[in-house]
């Protein structure tokens, strides 16, 4: 019987790709194969972008992989991951009807196959997207490479909640490491260890908070990564939780990738596409912002190994170390477990043949047996050295905390305040490492005198002194175990927060008296601190005036401000409710305000600006929807808006405006019967909501682009005075490049300065019900969501009397 003409066309479509293997067009066919060496073919994507095949990665080693075929370093951006990934000189890989890409090594057995697969395979593709596809006959995929993800992500890329992002283990070693990153079940992204070999996880160092038990469709359902560079979680109905990336870099001029990093850190990267050089990746965002204390869990090893000190470096990349008198187990890998040159027994002489060593803003902040409060530095020191069991003992304001190795989670933070005293042994170097001495294995002489000691004790003694004792003995214990369960005792919770409360004392003693004033507000005065003077731990203390909380109201607004971690908000760390003084305790920022990087001498360039927008709408967002309490920050103006060592935007002060007296907001703004900072519905007695934010937002957003204040009274031009009304006259008559005046780097970006210009109309529209939410204006800005033609933000007036 003759084949209908519809099969027959198909086979004749298919006829092309029978045969040998394609190595352009994307295309592969049944029974094409690749053999490992180190000249071999590869099969290429259409644009040519990505190759698939053995990368050769060691000395006669080769790794199944996809990766970037155009530029110089041929970055992976997947592998077959099976046990040891690398294969030798000699395997093949080919392209099965039955199994689908079926690797082997050099004897025949199979190593690796392309699972799950459902069906027969007609033909492999190689995308543009740098997915390698498997289709049926009815061009239905059976099988992709993004659905069985490495360590990283590409662009129109989604994790689902079945799929899992491992690291590798070393930056060489293509093993399965200890970092994942995975959608949960309950809607949360999370960034974890694993307890290897196992996949058993550890709790997350890093969450999205997509999470919500209440409403199921508003939960994250999976994690993208869009086309355009975009990454963020997408929730059930439809909203999207923003991470990072995109906009901040062309996705048309760069290639884009996001790579769980070996060190646990989830980076974001571009490179040009037109490169002429080796230029290396660029860091585009990453999370967590610190690693090294970020990744303090109770249990693992945290991001370096048991033992070793994690300490951040300039790029966001942790460097692990071992402390003097340890040494790496594996000496190939920097981030393995660091070992004791020697063995520590409890020897007669034991004070003689240990000394310590002395290491500043040090901690492991678990393993510890013993809490002594108070205690002295030196008493700190003499104890841990005269106790055969301490090997480390940490002191911190006070306090000294005995402890055992292994240690877990250490890390050097100039934040710490603390000292660790490592014990060494005086001899390390004849002294190699070796089994524990006898007695430390089993009870001795000496242990069995103890017990008949204390035996005697309870036994020979009157019923009423026993039942004293050993209530005492409880007590201790209780007392013991709650300092411990606490252990830094000078955070004492405001209510279900850790922030410490100071006592004026120590605060006026941090500050000199108060004597360093680096800024002032309507209802307060803000000073630069050292606590522990010479510890280099600066803090910014900020004294308010003229509240009307009481101690229960206080404290209650601070819990709620407490609460609040985003990484584009300064951190509280404390607060003084003591008599009439109420005092707040920030993190100090070195770089200063938003207002002295615009209006200095050298304009901050385009991209800068960006990513400055971007992180002050990311914070407030949290501050207005994702916070356990909505927050309205009242304030939103660049002295209060500090930028941190790596450049980033970090809102201050907010919810501070809670605290003051709602009568007095008003005076807020430095200019009185114009518009600056301050929406118009404070002057109109309106009901004061989140809108209030979006509109300080719009203008502060207009400061961001053209590098000017809002109001410019000195100006001979009197028609850019007022920064908002002139930015609306140049979008209308279209003449925004003016708002720029020469910035070549922006200009050049023309549809993205119009669109942040759009966007900042948006936010000053006089009616609060026509301002955009700030969700909303993120995924504006973002280009996530079409911006819309503003209309004349101000209808009714253009100045506001008082």
């Amino acid at each position: 019987m003759a084949c209908p003409l519809p099969h027959l066309l198909f086979f004749l479509f298919l006829l092309p790709f029978s045969g040998v293997a394609q190595t352009n067009g994307g295309n592969v066919s049944i029974g094409a194969s690749l053999t490992a060496a180190a000249e071999a073919h590869s099969w290429l994507s259409q644009s040519g972008d990505f190759a698939f095949g053995f990368k050769e990665v060691g000395t006669n080693l080769f790794l199944l992989s996809i990766w970037y075929d155009k530029i110089p370093q041929k970055t992976i951006v997947w592998y077959a991951n099976e046990g040891n990934s690398t294969v030798p000189r000699g395997s093949k890989v080919e392209l099965t009807a039955d199994r689908g890409l079926v690797l082997t090594n050099p004897q025949g057995d199979q190593i690796w196959k392309s699972d799950p697969l459902v069906g027969s395979v007609a033909y492999g593709y190689m995308n543009n997207t740098g997915n390698f596809v498997l289709k049926d006959r009815n061009l239905q995929e059976l099988w992709e490479s993004f659905r069985v993800p490495t360590d990283t992500m590409l662009p129109t890329q989604e994790l689902e909640k079945r799929y899992v992002l491992t690291s590798r283990k070393t930056e060489t070693s293509f093993s399965k490491g200890r970092f994942q990153l995975s959608m949960l079940d309950n809607g949360n992204l999370v960034l974890r260890t694993i307890n290897l070999p196992t996949d058993h996880p550890n709790e997350p160092y890093f969450t999205s908070g997509t999470r919500d038990d209440n409403d199921s469709s508003n939960a994250g359902s999976r994690f993208v990564f869009n086309q355009s560079g975009y990454i963020y979680v997408l929730r059930g109905n439809g909203q999207r939780s923003m991470l990072g990336g995109g906009g901040a870099v062309s996705a048309t001029d760069n290639y884009l990738r996001a790579t769980l990093n070996f060190d646990g850190v989830f980076t974001e990267y571009y490179h040009p596409k037109t490169s002429s050089g080796n230029e290396s990746w660029s860091v585009l965002w990453y999370e967590p912002e610190n690693i090294c204390t970020a990744s303090v869990v109770t249990a693992g090893s945290g991001t370096c190994g048991y033992n070793s000190l994690c300490q951040l470096k300039t790029d966001g990349r942790p460097s692990c170390s071992c402390p003097r008198g340890y040494s790496l187990l594996d000496p190939s890998d920097q981030f393995s477990d660091c070992k004791p040159n020697f063995a520590q027994g409890c020897e007669d002489d034991h004070e003689q043949l240990y000394d310590l060593v002395e290491l500043s803003n040090t901690d492991w902040p678990f393993s510890d047996y013993v809490l002594l409060e108070p205690f002295d530095r030196e008493e700190c020191r003499n104890s841990c050295l005269r106790d055969c069991l301490c090997s480390v003992s940490i002191y911190r304001d006070n306090s000294c905390w005995k402890k055992r190795i292994p240690l877990s989670n250490g890390r050097v933070v100039r934040t710490e305040r603390s000292t660790a005293f490592v014990k060494v042994r005086k001899d390390i170097n004849s002294s190699p490492p070796g089994p524990c001495p006898p007695d430390e294995k089993k009870p001795g002489k000496k242990h069995d005198e103890t017990k008949a000691v204390v035996g005697s004790v309870l036994l020979g003694s009157s019923v009423f002194f026993n039942f004293v004792l050993v209530a005492a003995i409880l007590l201790g214990f209780c007392f013991i175990y709650k300092r411990k369960d606490t252990r830094i005792p000078q955070f004492e919770s405001v209510t279900d927060t850790n922030l410490r409360c100071f006592t004026y004392q120590e605060l006026a003693q941090a500050t000199n008296g108060f004597n360093e004033e680096v800024g002032k507000g309507a209802f307060s005065v803000v000073y630069k601190g050292e606590m522990n003077r010479g510890s280099g731990n600066f803090v910014a203390v900020k004294k308010l005036e003229r509240l009307v909380q009481g101690e229960k109201e206080f404290k209650a607004e601070v819990n709620v401000i407490g609460q609040t971690h985003h990484k584009n908000l300064v951190r509280l760390i404390g607060f003084c409710n003591e008599g009439p003084n109420r005092l707040l305790v920030y993190e100090y920022m070195s770089n200063g305000t938003l207002a002295s990087f615009l209006f200095g001498d050298t304009r901050p360039s385009w991209n800068q600006r960006i990513r400055i927008a971007y992180g002050i709408g990311r914070g407030l967002l949290y501050l207005h929807e994702e916070c356990s309490t909505q927050i309205i920050h009242c304030d939103i103006k660049p002295q209060n808006i500090l930028i941190d060592d790596y450049y980033n935007a970090r809102i201050s002060d907010f919810g501070l405006a809670k605290l003051l007296m709602i009568g007095q907001s008003q005076t807020h703004t430095d200019i009185r019967g114009t518009r600056g900072y301050v929406a118009p519905e404070w002057f109109r007695r309106m009901p004061i909501t989140v809108k209030v934010d979006v509109y300080s937002f719009g203008v502060l957003l207009l400061e961001i682009i053209c590098c000017r204040r809002s109001v410019d009274m000195d100006t001979s031009e009197v028609e850019k005075a007022i920064l908002t009304d002139w930015a609306y006259d140049c979008y209308q008559e279209g003449t925004i490049d003016a708002l720029v005046e020469g910035d070549v780097e922006a200009i050049n970006d023309r549809a993205k300065l119009e669109r942040f210009v759009m966007v900042a109309i948006w936010c000053i529209q006089e009616d609060p019900s026509l301002r955009p939410t700030m969700r909303k204006v993120t995924q504006m800005l973002e280009g996530v969501v079409e911006v819309n033609v503003p209309p004349c933000p101000s209808p009714f007036s253009t100045t506001i009397l008082i």
